[in-house]
């Protein structure tokens, strides 16, 4: 079974190497950064490194069905670049896949600071997916590329590409799968603009959206 990381990137040269290291060191058959246009170093750092890189118009459904579009894989891993993965991550996938007959899923996650906040923010992600079917990018989503292709894909949109191939998957009767991880993901978005602040515009947006 092969697995294809898919990674999208926009100006990202600070995490990218990073990403790409912890994605070969977990197992994964192939690695494609989808690049969006960077201005910064990304592009010339990835095609430094053991992996393919894709270009195409910014955003992210745009960019994932790109480097989707270019992957071998059987099974196709969809990455933030600024989430890492656990050293065994990859075979995480394979065990879920072959070991319960799953064609999707996501990891817990665990987000790289102390503070208890983000504790409770895990938590509530965790439970997301088991009470609703409902995985984000920044928790790996992964499928089968036959599914993948079946349901369309993502959809080409500017943001919240990931809720949205999430609900295709549970309109399409798949079940996530959580594999245990944990994903390291970075704090900086929460930092940026306030762990609580965040997590209510995350819920603002998505409440906004399915009006």
């Amino acid at each position: 079974m092969k697995i294809s990381v898919i990674i999208p990137t926009l100006n990202e040269a600070q995490v990218v190497s990073t990403s790409i290291e912890k994605a070969l060191g977990a197992g994964g058959d192939e690695l494609i950064i989808a690049d969006g246009g960077s201005t910064d170093d990304t592009v010339s750092i990835a095609s430094s490194l053991n992996c393919q890189v894709v270009v195409s118009q910014p955003g992210r459904g745009i960019q994932l069905n790109a480097g989707a579009k270019n992957a071998k894989g059987d099974v196709l891993l969809f990455l933030h670049a600024d989430t890492f993965l656990p050293v065994d991550g990859c075979d995480q996938i394979r065990d879920a896949i072959s070991g319960y007959q799953v064609n999707c899923g996501a990891f817990n996650q665990r987000i790289d600071s102390k503070r208890r906040i983000y504790r409770l923010i895990e938590f509530g992600n965790r439970q997301r997916i088991r009470w609703f079917g409902m995985a984000y990018g920044d928790q790996g989503m992964f499928v089968r590329r036959n599914l993948f292709e079946k349901i369309g894909g993502f959809d080409e949109v500017p943001l919240m590409e990931d809720f949205l191939l999430s609900r295709k998957l549970r309109k399409s009767k798949q079940r996530l799968f959580v594999c245990p991880g944990p994903l390291v993901v970075s704090s900086r978005r929460w930092e940026k603009n306030g762990a609580v602040k965040q997590t209510l515009k995350n819920w603002s947006t998505i409440a906004s959206f399915v009006r």
